[in-house]
């Protein structure tokens, strides 16, 4: 009769083994979420692009029909979205007026992180348009005199004051007739 001989070898991992698995992934997952904000960043600027540009464009085509651009309220919002030409443009509305039955944008657009786009048009002769970018290495993004990001100055305020309210402006659109403002 043989007996068996039983062995003390266990199955299994090492303590070492676990931890050195738990910290790959860890770096891992760091790598990737790291990766997967900036992708978002870069899709809500574009988005920004975008916006901007659509607003632009039906911009010129109200211009074609008034002979003017809508004023602005001095706070960044854009007038004369509906039957009276005071009437504020709300975001994420229809941008309509009644007197020639025209829709120029569906639904005005809002900036992805729920901030607003800023709009300047003091007389009706321009307009300005400005966002800011969450990626200030964007290559839109306008550079200061020292070659850092900058942002564009209110052209309505004193120099140096920031053309939104909301937070550094550092992109925009304007009318062919008038610059986006100095940087700072």
């Amino acid at each position: 009769m043989q007996k068996t001989r039983k062995t003390n070898k266990q199955h299994g991992f090492t303590m070492i083994e676990l931890l050195v698995v738990i910290v790959i992934l860890g770096i891992l997952s760091v790598i990737g979420l790291g990766s997967f904000s900036s992708s978002q960043m870069k899709a809500r600027d574009s988005r920004r692009k975008t916006d901007l540009r659509a607003i632009s464009d039906a911009l010129e085509v109200y211009y074609n029909d008034f002979g003017s651009y809508p004023l602005s309220d001095g706070d960044g919002t854009m007038l004369g979205c509906g039957a009276a030409a005071a009437e504020a443009c709300t975001q994420g509305t229809i941008w309509q007026n009644a007197d020639n039955d025209t829709t120029y944008m569906v639904q005005i657009p809002e900036d992805p992180n729920g901030g607003r786009y800023y709009y300047i048009s003091s007389d009706g002769t321009y307009f300005q348009i400005y966002a800011h970018l969450e990626n200030d290495q964007d290559r839109d993004v306008p550079l200061d005199v020292n070659g850092d990001p900058g942002f564009y100055s209110n052209p309505e305020a004193d120099s140096g004051s920031n053309a939104c309210v909301t937070g550094d402006c550092n992109y925009g659109r304007s009318s062919t007739n008038i610059d986006l403002g100095a940087i700072y």
